[in-house]
């Protein structure tokens, strides 16, 4: 590596916007799993931010990028940089990434690449913003969505990018984008003959276990490239290690890691002591993130998934619903969840202005609640208590599920545990396959 030059006022700045101790980098060599590698002395640390800012405290998680930014962007020396990233990728007082290192002299940042919802986050659902240019910072900001394979390695080598930096908050759903954002841009930078740094944040809804089917690849989509569990219970950095591993093999990447610190897998959100910013315009809390795996299934149907409410994810209903459907639903029994009667008028998407019944889960338990379980019993208990309930016409809850088998069985009048079990197999074959990739226990 080159020798880095003092820090200039400019640099002073950058390295104010990350907080924490030594990190330690992992690194994955192409087709490997990767492994811990120590980078920077004990001790050195980076400054919270700014003066007035209220202090953290210390047993809070140390985020990817804190730890990048600890050890000096000694991962980054003398290359020209490009990240991917959207309002989430934010130090731990809440600065954006791209401003902090865009304001340091270590760091040659040319360009800014947007997921779904854009950059700026703007977007609803299936919708991005567009190229343009950062206001804050001058950086040209090109839009990923809809980009893959060679479109988007073209992409990377216009921007003029040696390594690509992906720091996105994901919420632990296979069909939550985000993750397969980082596996296309880990497939085109190998197209590309670029690096990937993949800078790590927790799993909010933890990572104690992965639930639900496995995606059989015949139903493949956007919202699920490769066969994985439908709450994976990996962090991104860990998927980033399988995927290089496991589907991209063939073709690896050069794939480097860097590690969280403070994080356990029993952790939830609100224990990481960091702040919370909604990944996407329908994610505004950590509690959604919590329901969504199971409840985002009735994207899949006629039923609202609480879209255009102040809690989606977190009530589904349709018009003529009532109390009948929760009674049901709640006499399952099903560990860690209360299902309430709820009523709600949604101001966009299904069933806009129109006065809704259906059911609330409230969650009293976190660890004991499987969202996957309770979504298939939301469903199972909806085709028998709610008259309009109707599969969507081009069954994307087969893409939502991974496979057409969740759908026959409902329809067949199957229960939860009939439907789990269908899924069992598979679902042991991914736990045994991702327990090599993973960095924290």
């Amino acid at each position: 590596m080159t020798q880095r030059p003092g820090l200039s006022r400019r640099g002073l700045l950058g390295l104010a916007g990350a907080a924490g101790a030594g990190a330690a980098l992992v690194s994955a060599a192409p087709g490997a799993a990767g492994a811990a590698g120590a980078a920077g002395a004990a001790g050195r640390a980076a400054a919270e931010g700014p003066p007035g800012r209220s202090a953290r405290r210390a047993e809070r998680v140390r985020t990817g990028f804190e730890r990048l930014a600890a050890d000096g962007y000694a991962l980054l020396d003398g290359q020209r940089v490009g990240v991917v990233t959207n309002p989430t990728g934010i130090t731990a007082d809440a600065r954006h990434l791209v401003d902090v290192l865009h304001a340091d002299a270590r760091v040659r940042l040319v360009a800014v690449f947007g997921p779904e919802h854009g950059f700026r986050g703007t977007a609803q659902a299936g919708g991005s913003e567009g190229p343009g240019r950062d206001p804050a910072t001058g950086l040209p900001v090109y839009d990923t969505y809809g980009a893959s394979g060679r479109q988007l390695a073209d992409l990377f080598t216009a921007a003029g990018v040696d390594t690509v930096v992906f720091d996105i908050q994901d919420v632990g759903a296979r069909f939550y984008t985000y993750i397969w954002t980082l596996y296309d841009c880990m497939r085109a930078a190998a197209l590309a003959g670029k690096a990937v740094v993949v800078l790590d944040r927790p799993n909010p809804v933890g990572g104690r276990r992965a639930a639900g089917p496995v995606l059989d690849r015949a139903y493949a989509s956007f919202v699920g490239r490769e066969p994985i569990a439908l709450a994976h219970g990996m962090t991104a950095a860990e998927l980033a290690l399988l995927f290089n591993g496991e589907f991209l093999a063939a073709s690896p990447v050069r794939l480097h890691t860097v590690r969280m610190s403070g994080w356990r897998r029993e952790s939830f959100f609100a224990e990481t002591g960091l702040p919370w910013l909604p990944p996407s315009p329908n994610m505004p809390t950590p509690d959604t993130a919590l329901a969504y795996a199971g409840t985002c299934l009735f994207e899949g149907t006629s039923l609202s998934e609480g879209r255009g409410t102040a809690t989606p994810f977190e009530v589904v209903g349709a018009e003529g619903a009532d109390r009948r459907w929760a009674e049901a639903a709640d006499a399952l029994g099903l560990p860690g969840v209360w299902f309430r009667e709820a009523y709600f008028t949604p101001t966009f998407s299904k069933h806009a202005g129109k006065v809704c019944g259906g059911v609330r889960l409230l969650v009293h338990d976190r660890s004991a609640f499987d969202p996957v379980r309770a979504g298939i019993g939301l469903l199972v208990t909806a085709r028998r208590a709610v008259g309009g309930f109707a599969w969507r016409a081009d069954h994307w809850i087969d893409r939502l599920t991974g496979s057409d088998r969740v759908r026959r069985m409902v329809d067949a009048g199957a229960g939860v545990d009939e439907i789990a079990g269908d899924w069992a197999a598979g679902l042991a074959r991914f736990t045994a396959q991702r327990e090599q990739y993973l960095l924290y226990r």
